[in-house]
């Protein structure tokens, strides 16, 4: 098993800045890939960003490539997500996901609870 705490949404501008964190718990929590999903009203969830778990690997969303930068601190086991240059379209719940590395873009094992980003033009 595997928890997963979201922190760090918030409001911002167009053309702002965000970091969001997620914090993984659980006695397999450090061998997981770790990535983040988002929803936005009346759309379905899409994957925007994930990490293996040693941090050698990423992959992003071409939505948001050259914008948002995937990291993980081990020592911590906790995930971040920093958005740059955000855009209204980004507005959604972000949710934090833990998986294989296979799995984690397309059906990941275990969710948080997700955070609100809204992004305001």
């Amino acid at each position: 098993q595997v928890q997963l705490v979201e922190s760090g949404g918030g409001s911002v501008q167009a053309g702002g800045s965000l970091r969001l964190a997620c914090a993984a718990s659980g006695p397999a929590a450090a061998n997981h890939a770790l990535g983040w999903f988002r929803q936005a009203p009346g759309k379905k969830r899409e994957s925007v960003a994930a990490i293996n778990w040693s941090g050698a690997d990423t992959y992003y969303a071409n939505s948001v490539k050259g914008r948002f930068t995937v990291s993980r601190d081990n020592s911590k086991i906790t995930a971040y997500l920093q958005m740059n240059s955000l855009e209204p379209e980004d507005t959604a719940v972000y949710y934090c996901v833990a998986s294989s590395w296979r799995t984690i873009a397309t059906r990941p094992d275990y969710w948080g609870q997700g955070t609100q980003v809204t992004v305001s033009s």
